[in-house]
């Protein structure tokens, strides 16, 4: 568990790239799909990447951690709300969300370090 979030946001980042250059349609579609959520407005950006990091702890997906935690930050979320946050993930998603809420707090603190 001692990875470095940044990083690891940056790796995933760069991989995505060059998946997009052999797979072209299915990231156009995708990222058509992000920013059509990006830009609706019956949410705030804050509001939905704060969505995004529960979902990411129950689906226990590490880059999606990253990814989420870092754009909750820039649309300024704070460490208590990104926290609060966590703690709902745990109580949709049991004892496995949990192991995931340790993780996501690792990547907040890493964040946080920039």
């Amino acid at each position: 568990m001692e990875k470095n979030y940044k990083e690891l946001n940056e790796r995933i980042n760069s991989l995505l790239a060059e998946f997009g250059k052999e797979n072209q349609g299915i990231m156009k579609g995708f990222m058509q799909m992000h920013k059509t959520m990006d830009n609706s407005e019956a949410l705030s950006p804050k509001t939905k990447e704060l969505m995004a990091i529960a979902i990411s702890v129950v689906k226990q997906c590490e880059g999606c951690i990253a990814y989420h935690i870092n754009r909750a930050l820039k649309c300024g979320a704070t460490r208590s709300e990104i926290t609060e946050t966590i703690g709902v993930s745990v109580f949709m998603g049991g004892g496995p969300s949990l192991v995931y809420a340790s993780i996501a707090l690792k990547a907040l603190g890493d964040f946080e370090n920039e």
